[in-house]
């Protein structure tokens, strides 16, 4: 019961709870958040209550992640790289627009609850991102669950990061800046990678972007019940979850992880944030893991670090890769470009 309580779920956090106001409103009631609302409701609520296997209703959600970014046209070019360092390898992909830097890069990591995702997945937010910073965009598609352990994903995003220290599109060349950035599953690993370039002793990047991330897979983070029923993107795969007392969910989650829940490889919050680079963090206020970013900024804060919280209301997990619908994805989107571009990364 002790190790259960002090090793498995760590320390009560709450003293980083803080009541911060939305740092910006939105209009619930938009046409882009209803088309949003619509999508969640048709492609995560409706096929998590259908019929099929768990390795069926999987590759079936794998599908619909690839097509979003394989449906549409982008102002953008991709290509195929291998990032290797190390004897180690992790296919990836460059996104790059017209005019962008290949010496000033951002290390893009998806999320998809380390389960599903790819580079490919993704387009709507790398190809953004790369047009509003002038930097080229590399994503990894770094190993997923369940048929990897969950170490895979963080030694695969060790293997780019260091790759793309002395690689770019265009073949071997130095980054002269460097941003690492990355949402929900993506976010944890963004935010573990920043810890451990630190601790490694090498080069540092010059900023760091969270959208939407995991930082505490203890689930302690009060926000996980609060928004519940206003977060239509997690809602059915957390909802299994909170069916199981939070002791018994910790210990499963070490069985099936073989990392505690509380260490710092899988709970970035619970870590040491200070001496880290300039970071940024975006949520929603109605999105089930807001207080994870909130917390992580809060503490950062009283370690001295450098780190900021930019949250918007009424907004679903990743609101980012929805910038076909929602106004505020774009607003999102530019607001990093603003904090890339503040720190150097940027053009």
């Amino acid at each position: 019961m002790l190790f259960t309580k002090f090793a498995l779920m760590g320390k009560n956090l709450s003293k980083y709870d803080r009541n911060w106001p939305a740092t910006f409103e939105t209009d619930p009631n938009s046409d882009g958040a209803k088309a949003v609302k619509a999508y969640l409701i048709e492609n995560f609520i409706k096929p998590a209550s259908g019929s099929g296997t768990m390795a069926e209703k999987l590759a079936a959600k794998r599908d619909r992640f690839e097509r979003n970014g394989l449906t549409r046209k982008f102002d953008a070019k991709f290509h195929d790289d291998v990032a290797e360092f190390g004897g180690k390898s992790v296919t990836g992909e460059w996104t790059i627009a017209k005019g962008a830097d290949p010496n000033k890069r951002i290390l893009y990591i998806h999320g998809g609850a380390f389960t599903v995702g790819s580079a490919i997945s993704h387009r709507a937010i790398t190809s953004n991102l790369s047009i509003k910073t002038g930097c080229s965009v590399f994503a990894p598609n770094y190993r997923l669950m369940p048929e990897n352990p969950r170490m895979a994903s963080i030694e695969d995003c060790r293997t780019a990061y260091r790759w793309i220290l002395t690689n770019g599109p265009n073949g071997p060349e130095k980054a002269e800046k460097l941003a690492v950035a990355g949402d929900s599953a993506g976010g944890n690993l963004t935010l573990v990678t920043a810890q451990w370039a630190r601790d490694t002793g090498i080069r540092q990047a010059d900023a760091i972007v969270g959208i939407s991330p995991a930082t505490d897979s203890t689930l302690e983070s009060p926000s996980v019940k609060r928004n519940f029923e206003t977060d239509f993107m997690l809602k059915p795969l957390v909802a299994p979850l909170l069916k199981i007392p939070r002791p018994v969910l910790v210990w499963l989650s070490w069985q099936q992880l073989k990392i505690r829940p509380s260490h710092p490889l899988v709970s970035p919050l619970r870590g040491d944030l200070s001496g880290l680079p300039p970071t940024l963090l975006h949520a929603s206020t109605a999105e089930m893991i807001y207080d994870d970013s909130a917390r992580y900024v809060a503490k950062a804060k009283d370690q001295g670090g450098d780190a900021t919280l930019q949250s918007w209301s009424h907004m679903c997990h990743v609101w980012h890769i929805f910038d076909e619908m929602l106004p505020e994805a774009h607003h999102a989107l530019d607001e990093i470009a603003a904090f890339l571009k503040q720190h150097g990364v940027a053009g």
